[in-house]
């Protein structure tokens, strides 16, 4: 029995307004992410994947079409939307575990009885130890950990992801997929991950959605049949190799 919708999009489409005219980022694109899934959109650079992650996080408003978050129409984002985008983005005068509240205290929470569960995010993204450390004591990979813990920190049922890795060293790329993917099985949150790397696209994703040069369609699905939790040498699996090429074709057809 499948698992019910948790974010859908509908026919959405996107007008930007520009000094030379209209630009249409993304046309008419239609999705939809059940529970627990890991969903990932690959597609080439500019075509409006992170146009289309920002609408499904409420942070663009469609210039037509329309987002449900569990069957109910979105105005601004949604409280069970967690969002991490393609830099960490942190306070450097704040520690890891107050990054991590930062949300929180926006929301106008008291976070002083919430510290414990801050730790605990830390600990749950390898940082155990790292709790009162500053961004400029961190790594790269180090510093997008805080900004994951950070994305779950009020527990959403959602978690929309913009390229999280892109700016890493390939050695710390995968790591961090490893990572990621035990977090997701521990959490079992439903994820939407933005990415324009195949490798990564495959190794994580139930479903890949391939997007069309600009303006932004979904021009093909390709589900992922690999056995979880996976490794790295699944990589050089002949079913990871026929995901991997399908991807590649679809966008390489377009160039």
């Amino acid at each position: 029995m499948e698992a019910p919708i948790a974010l859908e999009l509908q026919e959405v489409t996107k007008i930007f307004e520009a000094a030379e005219g209209e630009i249409t980022a993304v046309d008419r694109c239609s999705l939809a992410t059940r529970q627990g899934e890991f969903v990932c959109i690959l597609g080439p650079s500019g075509c409006g994947k992170t146009t289309l992650l920002r609408i499904a996080a409420g942070l663009i408003t469609p210039t037509s079409g329309r987002v449900l978050f569990e069957g109910v129409p979105t105005e601004g984002p949604p409280p069970g939307i967690g969002m991490v985008f393609q830099r960490p983005v942190l306070l450097p005068w704040r520690t890891a575990v107050d990054n991590v509240l930062l949300p929180l205290e926006f929301l106008g929470q008291d976070v002083k009885h919430l510290r414990p569960k801050a730790v605990e995010l830390l600990k749950l993204v390898g940082l155990e130890g790292f709790n009162r450390s500053h961004p400029y004591e961190l790594s790269g990979g180090m510093q997008q950990r805080v900004a994951i813990s950070r994305a779950l920190i009020h527990d959403p049922k959602v978690l929309l992801m913009d390229e999280p890795f892109g700016a890493l060293d390939a050695m710390t790329r995968d790591t961090m997929n490893l990572e990621l993917q035990r977090i997701w099985l521990e959490k079992k949150k439903t994820v939407l991950f933005v990415t324009h790397s195949i490798d990564e696209a495959v190794f994580l994703a139930d479903r890949v959605l391939i997007m069309s040069k600009r303006p932004g369609r979904i021009i093909e699905e390709i589900p992922v049949g690999l056995d979880r939790p996976r490794k790295l040498e699944d990589r050089f699996t002949k079913q990871f190799a026929e995901s991997a090429l399908h991807a590649r074709g679809c966008i390489y057809e377009q160039t």
